[in-house]
């Protein structure tokens, strides 16, 4: 049998930075061909980044992609890996589909093309486009029509891109009736929490239905809320996999194959979903027989709460990093959801880049001023102290607030404060507030909610607490000293804005809670069918109604890592003005 040597880079691309982007290209293409690559590939969208959402419908921007497809081609070929062929995502465009009312104005397309011998052998676009959850693709791309393969070192090799893998038909079967010896998916799938086991049964299905043994090669790194884990896989046609990358980490995965010979002749025709094939052939001859050196390697999985903390620093590194930000800045207050921002954050972008500032009022306890402190010391992050009681005063001497409005004061000065230093230092504020809070309305508009960045956005109250145990525990077990008090994670949970104040007495036990919200919220049922579950018909109503009430809360709080099936963001789009409520009689 034929073999090929594949080098599949799982790398991290930044929207817009198309020469950056093709750098890096050029970069992982030179590492490949210096261990002896036979096809090299890249990412979906690898040259603009992903997704690059209104962008697309920029004439400019595509023309730029375009062009770069091209330089790249014939630079790859100047640096002598002209007959190296490298398969890489960017943004092109249809010239054959007529212009009709509900498709993007010039045709965009989600395409990969693949470089050969300082030309773009073969172009191909996405032929099937998701447009659910967080993926709006048919008000970008139109989508791809043909079945691309192409002979490489005498193996037929079929190409598909990210969706075409998730929905039926296309170009899963079309490998399988173009007789294809491998079938290559190139990717940009967003993370989400267990996807990495719905990905592997996806991917071991389509091997089995596709007849050849199939690669998923996927993105890491982040954009505003989306995460990329990684994760890459490659299984036979049987379903056993020979190869996964880590997640979250940039890796060059190297794989020997002995694959089936391609036919004599090159197939042709149309396949399913009336896809013609489009073969192209690079290489017919097979490389001489060598011995294997890379055979495959099976990264160890993480446990979910490494998997989901992994992901809350991927989302934050990345937004610095990407944004050209060097800081960033938390108001401690020395409850458990600031002390764990604190620690993604120190691990994100490292604890000299992090500033902390405990803001104290007259009803802060002792204890949340000691554990601000402590945790200071603890992490190694930048610290101080601005009291805002003097605020305070003044701003009760003139207003004379009482009640609620007292009581949101108190942060919106903290809020005020914060973004005063960042103004003056520079760093980005990190707004502290989780996903059961935001659910419920429980952030005070221009006070916990200021800021660029909210790591925990989709993150439930309970899981807070788990994450904070988890990276406690970690920390121990390598011998460190573990980021968070005990007591921020042991006291019951308080905003401290009154008197005795816990969160508790106005909200139900978390635990409660959560599970309510995660069935209202991730899974859109209504409240019958959660007081069908068990839970208390009037505390049901009051959590909806709570939830429903902060819609025009939500659309102001700071972009934040998406973790969850449905978080808030692009996932759940719900109007503000409503009048419909669960459980209400309507005539």
């Amino acid at each position: 049998m034929p073999q090929l040597r594949l080098a599949l880079n799982q790398i991290d691309a930044r929207v817009g930075d198309i020469a950056g982007n093709a750098e890096s290209v050029v970069r992982w293409t030179r590492h490949a061909a210096g261990q002896g690559a036979h096809l090299v590939a890249f990412p979906e969208m690898m040259l603009t980044g992903y997704p690059v959402e209104d962008l697309a419908l920029r004439s400019s921007f595509v023309e730029a992609s375009r062009s770069a497809l091209v330089e790249l081609a014939g630079r790859l070929a100047d640096e002598g890996f002209g007959e190296l062929p490298v398969v890489v995502g960017y943004l092109g465009r249809s010239h054959d589909a007529r212009p009709r009312l509900g498709q993007p104005a010039g045709a965009p397309q989600n395409c990969a093309a693949v470089l050969h011998r300082g030309k773009v052998a073969l172009r191909f676009a996405k032929h099937h486009l998701p447009n659910y959850g967080v993926f709006d693709e048919f008000r970008y791309f139109v989508p791809g029509d043909t079945m691309p393969v192409i002979r490489v070192r005498g193996v037929d090799v079929a190409l598909a891109i990210c969706e075409d893998l998730w929905q039926d038909g296309g170009r899963v079967p079309g490998a399988r009736a173009a007789g294809a010896g491998l079938l290559l998916s190139v990717n940009a799938s967003p993370y989400e929490r267990d996807k990495d086991d719905t990905r592997l049964e996806l991917v071991r299905k389509r091997a089995q239905e596709a007849g050849c043994t199939l690669v998923y090669l996927a993105m890491v790194g982040a954009q505003d809320e989306l995460v990329f884990d990684g994760d890459t896989i490659a299984v036979t046609q049987d379903g056993e996999v020979i190869a996964r990358a880590p997640q979250f980490a940039e890796e060059c995965v190297l794989l020997d194959l002995d694959l089936p010979a391609a036919p004599a002749e090159a197939p042709a025709g149309r396949v399913a979903d009336g896809l013609e094939i489009q073969h192209v052939t690079l290489t017919a001859e097979p490389v001489a027989p060598y011995a294997p050196q890379f055979t495959g390697e099976v990264a160890e999985r993480l446990e979910d709460d490494a998997e989901v903390y992994g992901a809350l620093v991927t989302g934050l590194r990345a937004y610095v990093e990407k944004n050209g930000f060097r800081s960033v800045l938390i108001g401690l207050s020395g409850g458990i959801d600031s002390a764990l921002v604190a620690a993604v954050a120190c691990d994100a972008v490292g604890a000299a880049n992090v500033y902390g500032v405990s803001m104290p009022s007259a009803y802060s306890s002792d204890h949340s001023r000691g554990d601000a402190a402590d945790l200071a010391r603890r992490t190694g992050l930048n610290y101080r102290t601005v009291p805002i009681a003097p605020m305070f005063d003044a701003y009760m001497n003139s207003l004379a607030l009482t009640g609620l409005a007292e009581e949101n004061l108190q942060s919106r000065l903290r809020g005020v404060t914060l973004m005063a230093i960042s103004n003056q230092e520079g760093h980005i504020v990190l707004a502290p507030g989780n996903k059961s809070e935001l659910a419920v309305g429980y952030s005070t508009l221009y006070g916990d909610s200021v800021g660029a960045y909210g790591p925990i956005k989709d993150v439930y109250k309970t899981t807070v607490f788990r994450l904070a145990r988890w990276r406690n525990a970690a920390a121990a077990a390598q011998g460190e000293t573990p980021p968070i008090p005990e007591n921020s994670i042991s006291k019951p949970p308080s905003a401290e804005l009154r008197p005795g104040q816990v969160d508790t007495d106005s909200l139900p036990d978390y635990d409660v809670l959560d599970r309510v919200l995660e069935m209202y919220v991730d899974r859109d049922q209504g409240r019958d069918a959660i007081v069908a579950a068990g839970y208390d018909a009037e505390l049901v109503t009051r959590i909806l109604e709570l939830t429903d009430t902060a819609e025009y809360k939500r659309r102001q709080y700071p972009p934040g890592a998406k973790i969850s099936a449905k978080g808030f963001g692009k996932d759940r789009r719900l109007p503000i003005t409503n009048r419909w409520r669960e459980g209400e009689q309507t005539a």
